[in-house]
C-alpha cells in the first residue's frame, strides 16, 4: 500500500527535514491589511507580519478552503497513492481540520484527515514520523497511528512577550490580558488538549526564559525524545535556549527554525517556543 501525507504549513517543517519526503503542504492564509496571502508567499513572512504587528495593522488568518485539500489529495491519488493521512493544526485553533474532511470527502479513496490538537514542530515532527513510517512500508492505519500518537505525545510550551495578540486572536480573555498587562508578568503557556493555555507567570523576560529551559528538560526526561526551538522575531533568545538545551541534552536531537506568519499573527514578535516530541 503506498500511503501519502499531506499537512498544513503551520508545521513550520524547515525545508532541510522536508527536503527528500513526500509530504504535501497545504498553506493556510494570513490577512494583512485587508490582503490574504499564502502562509509560503514571501509577501507573508514571519518579519512581515511582526513588523505589521509593531505598526498595529490589522493581521488575521484564514483556513484553506476545502479545495486547496481536495486539489492535494486528487494529485496524490494521481502520482499513485492508495491512501491518504492528512494531519492539521488543532480544530480548536482553525477550520483548517474541517476544510480538510470537507474535502476528504470528494475524493473516492481512503483518506484519514488527523486533528493533531497541536501546532508548529508538535504537528511537523509528527508528519516526518509518518512520512517515514509509510516510506518503510507502512499500512494507512499504522501511519495514523504514527502521527497521533506522535502529536498527541508532545508538549508544547511558550513564552510571549505580551498577551495582547493572544487576546485579539480570541485565544485567551481580554480579562486574562488585562491582568497580565497590569502585573507586567512575561507569561509562560503551553498547549494542552489543542488549546493555548497559560502555565505560569514570571516577572522578567530573563527569568521567563530560565522557567522555560526547566520546564522543557523537565518534559524530556525518562524518555528518548526530539525537539524543536521556534520563534518569531527573537533568533538571538531561541539560539541561547538552543544551546543551553543542548548542553543538558547531549544525544538529543535539537532543532531551531522560525515560526511563521499564521502563529505569529496570533502571538506576536518575541515569542519563543519549545516542542517536545516523544520517539517512538
Amino acid at each position: 500500500m503506498s500511503v501519502a501525507v499531506v499537512t498544513d504549513s503551520t508545521a513550520y517543517l524547515p525545508a532541510e527535514l522536508l527536503a527528500g519526503t513526500s509530504i504535501d503542504v497545504v498553506p493556510v492564509q494570513v490577512v494583512i491589511g485587508g490582503r490574504a496571502y499564502d502562509e509560503s508567499e514571501p509577501e507573508a513572512s514571519p518579519e512581515r507580519v511582526a513588523d505589521a504587528l509593531r505598526a498595529w495593522q490589522p493581521v488575521t488568518t484564514s483556513r484553506p478552503s476545502p479545495e486547496r485539500f481536495r486539489l492535494a489529495f486528487a494529485a496524490a491519488q494521481g502520482a499513485g497513492a492508495t491512501a491518504i493521512a492528512c494531519a492539521t493544526l488543532s480544530s480548536s485553533m482553525s477550520g483548517t481540520y474541517e476544510a480538510a474532511v470537507m474535502a476528504a470527502k470528494e475524493i473516492d479513496l481512503d483518506v484519514r484527515v488527523i486533528d493533531s490538537r497541536t501546532v508548529a514542530m508538535g504537528l511537523g515532527f509528527a508528519v516526518l514520523a509518518g512520512a517515514q513510517a509509510a516510506r518503510a512500508g507502512a499500512s494507512i492505519d499504522q501511519v495514523e497511528q504514527v502521527i497521533r500518537e506522535k502529536s498527541l505525545g508532545s508538549s508544547a510550551l511558550f513564552y510571549v512577550d505580551t498577551l495582547e495578540y493572544l487576546r485579539r486572536g480570541g485565544r485567551i480573555s481580554a480579562t486574562r490580558a488585562a491582568v497580565g498587562q497590569a502585573l507586567q508578568v512575561k507569561p509562560i503557556l503551553q498547549i494542552l488538549d489543542g488549546e493555548v493555555v497559560p502555565l505560569e507567570r514570571v516577572r522578567t523576560t530573563g527569568k521567563a526564559m530560565a522557567r522555560l529551559t526547566e520546564l522543557t528538560l523537565a518534559a524530556s526526561l525518562g524518555r528518548p525524545v526530539e525537539i524543536a526551538i521556534q520563534h518569531l522575531d527573537a533568533a538571538a533568545r531561541a539560539h541561547d535556549l538552543a544551546a543551553t538545551l543542548r548542553g543538558y541534552l547531549t544525544t538529543t536531537t535539537i532543532v531551531e527554525c522560525p515560526l511563521g506568519a499564521v502563529v505569529g499573527a496570533h502571538t506576536g514578535p518575541g515569542i519563543v517556543a519549545a516542542v517536545v516530541s516523544p520517539l517512538l
